[in-house]
């Protein structure tokens, strides 16, 4: 458990699934996620039972909490990958930069990994400045990398090295 100025990063509960289905389901919150939005509360289920199954060998991803509520997720959901997800309603506060400045040092204390990589669909300018901010490089682009739905999207792969040891 991470506690930040705002938020509380802890690891993720079967009881989270209706706050998380809330993410989950939104469109906007979906635009650029690897997947449509889910319609059914089973597609979620799934998604948390990932997440609290999850092996702390190859993932350390956490729900952010804020005001006593999941409002998303932050972290490495899979060695070496950042990840993260909020509702739209907490967008434009500060709060997925908080999160991730508290998750990424705990990313790299608990996992054997050089580097955190991520991948954004270069139409989420938000995630985009977020990720240059934290400290992260461009490192690639590539063309028509994922298919959600019908859409082909793009990638800009990004980088973060693990800091130096003082």
């Amino acid at each position: 458990m991470i506690e930040t100025d705002r938020l509380l990063l802890r690891r993720a509960r079967m009881d989270d699934l209706e706050d998380l289905h809330c993410v989950f389901s939104h469109p906007a919150a979906m635009r650029y996620w690897d997947c449509l939005p889910h319609d059914k509360i089973e597609q979620t289920k799934r998604f948390l039972s990932g997440m609290v199954g999850a092996s702390p060998k190859t993932s350390d991803d956490f729900i952010v909490e804020y005001k006593g509520r999941a409002i998303g997720k932050a972290g490495c959901w899979r060695l070496g990958e950042i990840g993260y997800i909020f509702h739209p309603d907490h967008w434009g506060k500060g709060l997925a930069q908080e999160a991730l400045r508290a998750a990424i040092p705990h990313v790299f204390e608990s996992l054997p990994i050089d580097k955190l990589v991520a991948d954004v669909d270069p139409r989420n300018s938000a995630s985009l400045r977020l990720l240059e901010r934290l400290g992260f490089t461009v490192t690639g682009r590539a063309e028509r990398t994922i298919q959600v739905g019908d859409e082909w999207c793009d990638s800009v792969y990004f980088e973060l090295p693990r800091p130096m040891a003082d």
